[in-house]
């Protein structure tokens, strides 16, 4: 696939941006799941493919996270939208007073949301995430599916094989869902990171629903 500049890729995000909020929840799918109904709060009227999850002052390594989402047939497709959040530079969840008492209060201020366009793309710009303080696990970022007019799930996080904390333990909990989140991280001229996590909507995601064409 030929590689788009910035520029370009933000233009096609804005031409398949969505004007209309969505009008309701779509069930969770894919067995229990604390806290799946924040990516409904908070979620911006408008979308397109490229967002941003913290914000160019943020502190931290920069980080771009790209990728292409496919159906179970390995053909892209476009309007979906991918949920993405994860900590700072810090490693902790920097709290939005604005959703306290509901679950993106959990999520922290880094989280952001993109659709795929035509093609289905989707970028995020944002930091490389640290590690929870005092604890030995990895660097990851946390990404949920919805699937407008049908259902909303978790995939697995993203996680970066160059992370000297990702143990085989940790690779095992990699189940599959959504396809591989190992990503392995290379950073270009400027010092940004750079992954490619790939989506495969409904895989190994329990009691997922027959998908519409």
């Amino acid at each position: 696939m030929r590689k788009l500049g910035t520029a370009s890729v933000a233009a096609l995000g804005l031409v398949f941006a969505s004007t209309v909020a969505m009008s309701r929840d779509e069930p969770i799918v894919g067995g229990p799941c604390e806290g799946c109904d924040a990516v409904f709060q908070g979620q911006p009227r408008e979308l397109a493919s490229v967002a941003r999850i913290a914000p160019p002052e943020e502190p931290g390594a920069k980080l771009v996270l790209e990728g292409v989402v496919r159906d179970s047939d390995g053909e892209a497709v476009p309007g979906i939208i991918v949920y993405a959040y994860h900590t700072d530079a810090t490693g902790v969840y920097p709290r939005d007073e604005r959703f306290r008492g509901q679950s993106a209060f959990n999520h922290g201020r880094l989280r952001a949301w993109a659709r795929t366009d035509a093609a289905g793309r989707y970028r995020f710009e944002t930091i490389r995430p640290a590690s929870y303080p005092r604890t030995s696990e990895p660097q990851h970022i946390h990404l949920h599916i919805i699937e407008p007019g049908c259902c909303t799930y978790y995939i697995d996080d993203v996680f970066f094989d160059d992370d000297l904390r990702l143990t085989p333990r940790h690779r095992q909990r990699l189940g599959g869902r959504g396809g591989n989140g190992l990503t392995s991280p290379r950073q270009d001229e400027s010092g940004t990171w750079h992954v490619t996590r790939d989506i495969v909507l409904g895989r190994n995601i329990p009691d997922y629903p027959l998908r519409k064409k």
